[in-house]
Order: C-alpha cells, then structure tokens, then sequence
C-alpha cells in the first residue's frame, strides 16, 4: 500500500515522512520479538520497523501493536485509529554508547534492538567514526553535537 508522504506535527516540529528511512528488510517486518529495550544506545544503524502501539479502551486486553515497514504508513494509521499511539521505530544497533552513570560514557560491541522515538532517527546514522569521535578527549564541549550531526572530528 503507498501513502503520500506526510507531514505531521511532533513536539511542536514539523516532521515530514520523507524524513525517516524504510524498514531494512520489509519481508521480516512483523516477525521481530514484540519485547525490545526501550530507548538508549545514542546512535543507529538500521530500522527495522515501525511500530503503532494500541491501547484498548478500558483496559479490556493487553496493549498491541501493528508494525509497518514505512513511516509514511505507520503515521497514517495512527492518525486514524482510536487508541493508538504515535509511530516509534525498531531500530538495530551493531554497536552503541551506553551511559551507566551520567556522564559515563562507554562503547559497547554487541548487537541490541531498541524502540525509539522516530524523531531520534533525525540523528545521522552510525559510522566506523561516530562512536570514537563521540569518546575522544578532543570531543567538543557538547559530545552529543557528534551524534546530531552537527560537529565531527577532524
């Protein structure tokens, strides 16, 4: 099914669905784990999916969701159904920043899936240098310029 692109309000910030990429692999969307780690990780290297969470009125049954292999399609059903919550995407971090204690920072090498909000995924996406830049001694003031895409080291 093809939807126009969108444009959405958030936070107050126009967002248009052109703006966040299409699920990696849509042949597999629907098929991940519904549990996932929520947030984190400061940085991104696929979507996988986006995800609409229901809540039935009343509490009647468990919250569900609906996944999608767009944003563009994803906003749309928000929009029109009763009970939804907007679009957050699954994403894939091949490595990731975690933060045990603030201010302490630490590069992880493993693989997690997390939800975010899709306006995270107005950050530039991973690469070889994002995590080392972010870690550097000669990081600028505010390291998280790194991750918006706003300052790199040269």
């Amino acid at each position: 099914m093809d939807f126009p692109p969108t444009t959405v309000s958030v936070s107050n910030a126009r967002v248009d669905s052109a703006t966040y990429p299409d699920a990696v692999a849509p042949d597999l969307v629907g098929t991940y784990q519904a549990l996932a780690k929520a947030g984190g990780g400061y940085v991104w290297d696929d979507v996988l999916e986006y995800r609409v969470w229901c809540h039935p009125e009343g509490g009647s049954r468990d919250d569900y969701y609906y996944p999608f292999a767009t944003y563009a399609e994803a906003v749309a059903f928000s929009q029109r159904t009763e009970g939804a919550e907007p679009p957050l995407a699954l994403i894939l971090q091949r490595e990731y920043i975690d933060e045990p204690n603030p201010g302490e920072y630490l590069h992880v090498r493993e693989e997690r899936i997390t939800e975010w909000p899709v306006e995270f995924l107005r950050r530039p996406r991973r690469t070889q240098n994002t995590i080392p830049d972010f870690l550097s001694p000669n990081a600028p003031a505010n390291r998280l310029d790194i991750l918006r895409g706003l300052s790199s080291q040269k």
